[in-house]
């Protein structure tokens, strides 16, 4: 029987367009979290918030930040920041172990409504991560509202992760589709948004979330700063899937 995952959910303002004011205020959250805490999920940009005017090279702060906080606290830790290689940007949610090993995943939906087009380039993998015996597919804010890119394929994953920076005027299709994605895939979704206004005027009221696959709330976050902690059980998604096998029925289609 594989373990379960014990998941804190980091759910805070972002101080606009300033990596080492975020990373500090990090590090003292990360101090909070539980001690049997297994991942440990920012919001999108967390390190500088959704601006199309700051990134970083790989290997650089925010990426060596996120190996220390993981090495010290023995968890996984995850969220996604602007990253600069060559002459392109992306917005990429890097994925780090406690030995340091990364696995990065690039937004395939820029936000072209927020002009994400005109900085960012997009990826183009479909990444699937391996670790603790849990299939863990991360994704990006804007990439919720696509399915087919969101879709459970075989070997299906078992947890669906948005890190976002989605604004309250739109908090409605948030909630909604988390708990759609979490249904139609058969598995834990979980939504980590980010609370405050930022550097546009835009205000964000969090309501980051941990459904399960029969697309029940398990944890909600509500609207203020706060760790969101939930433990998903394996054994509990797997009966569910072996029960009602819906997965078999899909249609099939590629990438």
């Amino acid at each position: 029987m594989l373990p379960n995952l014990n998941v804190s959910l980091i759910q805070s303002d972002i101080y606009w367009k300033n990596t080492d004011a975020n990373l500090s205020h990090y590090e003292e959250t990360l101090e909070k979290i539980p001690s049997e805490t297994d991942l440990v999920i920012f919001p999108e940009m967390f390190n500088t918030g959704f601006s199309m005017e700051v990134s970083e090279p790989m290997n650089f702060t925010t990426h060596k930040w996120m190996k220390n906080m993981a090495s010290k606290h023995q968890s996984y830790i995850l969220g996604s920041l602007a990253v600069k290689e060559g002459d392109h940007k992306y917005n990429r949610a890097l994925l780090i172990n406690p030995e340091g090993k990364t696995y990065k995943y690039d937004k395939k939906h820029l936000f072209g409504y927020g002009k994400e087009t005109e900085t960012f380039t997009p990826g183009d993998d479909n990444v699937t991560i391996y670790e603790k015996g849990w299939k863990i597919k991360p994704l990006i804010c804007y990439d919720l509202r696509f399915p087919v890119w969101c879709r459970n394929v075989f070997p299906y994953y078992d947890v669906l992760i948005f890190v976002a920076s989605w604004p309250k005027q739109r908090i409605n299709a948030w909630r909604n589709l988390l708990i759609a994605r979490a249904i139609e895939n058969q598995c834990f979704v979980i939504g980590v948004n980010r609370i405050g206004t930022d550097g546009n005027g835009l205000e964000y009221n969090g309501q980051s979330m941990v459904v399960d696959f029969q697309g029940e709330i398990i944890a909600d976050g509500g609207e203020t700063e706060n760790i969101i902690s939930a433990q998903l059980n394996h054994q509990d998604l797997q009966n569910f899937r072996k029960k009602f096998p819906f997965l078999n029925d899909m249609d099939s289609f590629h990438f």
